[in-house]
């Protein structure tokens, strides 16, 4: 079973939440994990910027990661989001299954 993990930044809790939320609820992920407590350090806009963020960390098959990530693209409020989907190598069988059957209609 071919799962994602998509990784993405929000600015704050609530935006994490209603997210995680939104892309569970519609069916994009099968779960969505909220991690406070993250420090960012980047370049924008030729500076660099420290922000405190907080990670969400859906889980989704792989067919359903281009919606995913184009729909938490369309919710969030950044301008440039950080949306990564990196490939699962592995994991337990009943779990991965289960992330395809959370994610069908």
């Amino acid at each position: 079973m071919d799962i994602h993990l998509v990784f993405c930044s929000c600015p704050d809790p609530a935006t994490a939440n209603r997210l995680a939320s939104t892309v569970v609820e519609e069916r994009l992920a099968a779960c969505a994990s909220v991690l406070p407590g993250m420090h960012s350090v980047y370049r924008w806009q030729g500076a660099v910027e420290h922000a405190d963020e907080v990670l969400l960390l859906a889980k989704a098959p792989a067919d359903r990661s281009p919606a995913l990530v184009a729909r938490l693209q369309a919710l969030h409020p950044y301008e440039l989001p950080e949306v990564v989907a990196v490939q699962a190598a592995a994991g337990l069988p009943g779990y991965l299954g289960w992330v395809v059957d959370a994610t069908r209609d």
